[in-house]
């Protein structure tokens, strides 16, 4: 099974099968705390960026939709000052890519984004919310340590993830994380569904 394969598998039609509540976009506000929490209690803070990760169709109708989408979002640029650009990656998954210094901003952003696919009946499309972390070394370079909170829509929870070179995971730091945020927010208890998104180099993001 390939890494796309492996994808669909995790957050998406098994997730779905497997899912132990429905997804809620308002569970996305949650992020909003924890951003406070993950710079006050672990010294990580937001990397200006936020992503939607999701499948296309091939549809004039699901076209229409992501261009509503686009419309929302550069109406918010306008207002908040949130850029955003959609993008494939070299998966064949599309992400709608949001920057921002203020993290209340990405996180209503990613909201709009998610409750347009959904009320335009795309819902299903719509695979994960991913949220960038990074906290600076001991000698105060920024990026010694990445972290992702990553909101799975198949499953209605939120987990860690925490990427090193080499495609190797920081569990020690995902654990830790897990035990911080846990009743902050919805946290997924099954760990064979904290799916890694490798980003495509290493220090990049998973949406680039």
């Amino acid at each position: 099974m390939g890494l796309l394969d492996t994808l669909r598998t995790v957050l998406g039609t098994n997730a779905e099968a497997d899912a132990t509540r429905d997804a809620d976009p308002e569970d996305l506000f949650g992020m909003s705390t924890a951003y406070v929490t993950m710079e006050a209690d672990l010294g990580f803070r937001s990397v200006g960026a936020a992503a939607l990760c999701f499948s296309g169709v091939d549809s004039t109708d699901f076209a229409e939709t992501v261009g509503d989408v686009e419309a929302i979002l550069r109406a918010g640029e306008e207002e908040t000052g949130t850029a955003f650009d959609i993008r494939e990656d070299s998966h064949g998954w599309e992400w709608v890519v949001l920057r921002d210094d203020d993290p209340e901003d990405l996180v209503t952003s990613i909201h709009f984004a998610a409750d347009e696919f959904i009320e335009r009946g795309y819902g299903s499309r719509i695979l994960a919310a991913v949220f960038g972390f990074e906290r600076a070394g001991d000698d105060g370079s920024d990026g010694a340590d990445s972290a992702y909170w990553i909101y799975s829509f198949r499953r209605g929870a939120y987990y860690p993830f925490a990427p090193q070179p080499g495609k190797e995971r920081n569990q020690r730091l995902e654990f830790k994380l897990e035990s911080v945020l846990d009743g902050e927010l919805g946290l997924e208890d099954d760990e064979s569904y904290w799916y890694p998104m490798w980003p495509d180099r290493d220090g990049g993001h998973p949406w680039e």
